[in-house]
């Protein structure tokens, strides 16, 4: 496999992950640091956070606040929580990439394809027309168009803007 040299992610990569750390889901909930954990919004019952590792600029995650991995235990509020913070990122990634459609989901359970299987979560990843091109497809290699902070001041203000109705 080719390499694609991203030196900005040294710092992510490298980092010795804390031994107590627990889920890094509820570590966000928990902490009210939201830029260097990219947490852009947060709800009543979840909050929005940018994928460190996304498919696309402006890959977001919505999180319920709630640790569980079983949808079906989640309460009436959070469901409600988890469909309106998406129709507001929908809206802010439209304002902020102007993408040409969106892949929204949760993979439940490892075997679906979960990296955190233990705190289920919601995926908005903003798709353009071409945006699978020959670098994946025949090099395996994706090529990000801006660096992760910059995807993520970009929606923290448009989902601010939205939030306060504008």
């Amino acid at each position: 496999m080719e390499r694609l040299w991203s030196p900005w992610r040294s710092q992510y990569v490298s980092q010795a992950p804390e031994a107590d750390a627990g889920c890094i889901f509820c570590r966000f909930a928990r902490d009210q640091d939201n830029v260097p954990n990219l947490v852009a919004y947060r709800g009543e019952h979840a909050y929005v956070v940018l994928n460190r590792f996304p498919y696309n600029a402006g890959h977001l995650m919505i999180v319920p606040y709630q640790h569980t991995s079983e949808f079906a235990s989640l309460p009436p509020e959070t469901l409600s929580d988890l469909m309106s913070l998406m129709g507001l990122c929908l809206g802010a990634l439209q304002d902020a990439f102007g993408p040409d459609g969106y892949n929204t989901g949760m993979n439940l359970g490892s075997v679906a394809g979960a990296g955190i299987a233990d705190h289920l979560h919601l995926h908005v990843v903003p798709r353009w027309a071409g945006d699978t091109n020959f670098m994946p497809v025949l090099a395996d290699i994706k090529v990000m168009p801006e660096l992760l902070q910059e995807s993520y001041d970009k929606l923290a203000a448009a989902l601010k803007r939205r939030a306060d109705g504008g």
